[in-house]
């Protein structure tokens, strides 16, 4: 699905900025900061900063994307495109802070919860080095 056919699906209004905002994270290779978000819509689109936040919260709330904190407490947003919280790993490189997804590796339980408590999001976080820091 496109990035209007999503926000559908999410029953949210189809507005200009969310849509570019959604297609800009459906096409990003790894998850990108507010900054990244903005540099990559410029120069077509001149989005302010509180518009650009506002979106991204809303795609959040909608889980049409995710965001999770890098080592520099900068949040980084990517899109969720099933509609899911985030169940997967996130690869964090230690030299040059980029932080990607790896929906291949899927976190499980390994605890039995209390009776009654239901988890609603699962976090795993790798740290090590990308392969375009490797020097292997």
């Amino acid at each position: 699905m496109n990035a209007d056919q999503l926000i559908r699906h999410a029953h949210g209004r189809v507005t200009p900025a969310r849509t570019r905002v959604l297609t800009t994270l459906l096409d990003a290779e790894r998850a990108l900061t507010h900054l990244e978000v903005a540099e990559r819509l410029a120069p077509a689109v001149a989005l302010d900063r509180v518009t650009l936040y506002r979106t991204l919260d809303w795609l959040v709330e909608q889980a049409l994307a995710h965001r999770v904190a890098g080592e520099d407490r900068t949040w980084r947003f990517n899109a969720s495109p099933g509609g899911a919280p985030a169940h997967h790993a996130h690869f964090n490189c230690t030299r040059c802070g980029q932080i990607f997804c790896i929906e291949a590796l899927t976190p499980a339980l390994a605890l039995q919860l209390p009776p009654d408590f239901h988890a609603q999001q699962i976090e795993l976080s790798i740290k090590g080095l990308c392969a375009g820091c490797n020097p292997a």
